[in-house]
Formats: structure tokens, sequence, C-alpha cells
């Protein structure tokens, strides 16, 4: 069942209240929140009927630490059972300090070693491709402070050079990265050919504009601006 609202407050919150024992990652759960949300209540195909589908849209979580949120919205939408958010990284816990596919149903990758991301869903784009499989769509959620790791870069340029249209980086940027780049976050991706827009992190209406836009032959990214 589809859950839809204006705020995720509602239902989100307290199911986020309830995910205890990481509070020094609080900040970076509460930034992803929104962009979570919108991406499993409009823009990405997936079920929990639909684990394995090959047509399912694919969604990748590179930001790994701090997954309160991703956890919240798991469970608003039927991936996991509510009562396992009582428990993170409990002796019997699925739910870890980071997400692991073989024990949390609809999570994609293993990750919280920040960085890795990115280039993981330019490989399952291109796995997906050399399939035929055309239609999933592949999201890739990353933080900017993790564009201080060189290996984001390659990620960026080859992606670009080989026209991986399935392929969206979702950059959640609350101004953690330590080196920047000239002319902001998106003059980064858009000069290796990628489509780029910023928007307000905050605002559900523009982020899912900004996601759900047409592939157009280039890999796209959304710059989710969280200032409040």
């Amino acid at each position: 069942m589809s859950l839809t609202m204006t705020s995720p407050a509602d239902r989100l919150l307290p199911l986020l209240r309830r995910v205890t024992g990481d509070a020094k990652h609080d900040a970076s759960a509460y930034s992803t929140l929104d962009v979570l949300w919108v991406l499993y209540d409009r823009v990405l195909d997936v079920a929990p009927d639909r684990l394995d589908d090959p047509e399912r849209d694919r969604f990748l979580l590179s930001k790994g630490h701090g997954p309160a949120a991703y956890y919240a919205v798991l469970a608003a939408k039927g991936f996991i059972p509510e009562p396992w958010l009582d428990n993170l990284a409990g002796r019997d816990s699925r739910l870890g300090h980071h997400p692991d596919r073989t024990l949390v149903p609809g999570v994609e990758i293993g990750s919280g070693s920040l960085g890795h991301g990115l280039g993981l869903g330019v490989g399952v784009a291109l796995g997906l491709r050399a399939q035929g499989l055309l239609r999933p769509r592949v999201v890739v959620l990353v933080g900017d402070g993790e564009l201080d790791e060189g290996a984001n870069h390659e990620a960026i340029a080859y992606a670009g050079a080989t026209g991986l249209s399935s392929l969206t980086a979702v950059v959640v940027d609350n101004a953690s990265a330590t080196h920047g780049w000239p002319g902001g976050i998106a003059s980064r991706f858009a000069v290796h050919g990628w489509r780029t827009a910023t928007v307000d992190g905050r605002d559900h209406e523009a982020l899912a504009a900004a996601l759900r836009r047409e592939q157009s032959g280039q890999p796209s990214t959304v710059i989710a601006e969280i200032r409040r």
C-alpha cells in the first residue's frame, strides 16, 4: 500500500524515533529522510513482493552511516516489520549500524564505508544494460562529503562517457564536503555530461519533479540541498 502525504512526519517520525542507539548519526538520518521518502513513495518501481524481479528499480544507499531513516522508510513501506526498529544492532537483530543486503529485505548493497556507492551504481547500471534490461533505474544516494573520495570522480567521468542514462545520483548536500568544487557540486557532474538539477532537499514536490525526469541518454544527478 502506498502512503501518500504532504509531509512524512505523521508516519515516519514515530518510526524513526523507535530506532535508538546511534545518536551520533542522527543528523545523517534526518538529512536523508525526505529524499528517501519521496524516492520510495513517488519514484522507485520497487515493492516488498518483487524483491527479485529483474525489472525492479535498484536503490543503493551509499550514505550508509546512520541508516535509521532508511530503516524507517522500509518499515513504512512494508519491506521489514516495524518491530525490527526497536532492536538496532541487537544480538538477534537484522538491522545493523550499516545496512546489510543479506539480512534486510529490499537493501541492494551492504554499505557504510563511504565513497563506494556511486562506483557500485555504475557497475549495476552496466550489468543491467549488458543483460538488455533497459527499463530499470539505478538510483544512488550519496552524501556531499563522499565526493571528496577520488573513486567518485572516476565513476562520474565513466558514467558520463558511456551515457549511462539509467543511472541517477542523488547528492544530499549539507555542506559537509572538505574540498568542494569550482562552481558547486552540480558543475562537477555537468562537466562530464550529466544532466543536473539542484533543489531544496526538504521540498517534496521539487524532489519528485527532478527525480521523475525522463531519461535523455545521459546519467542524471539531483543535488538535494539541506540547509535546515
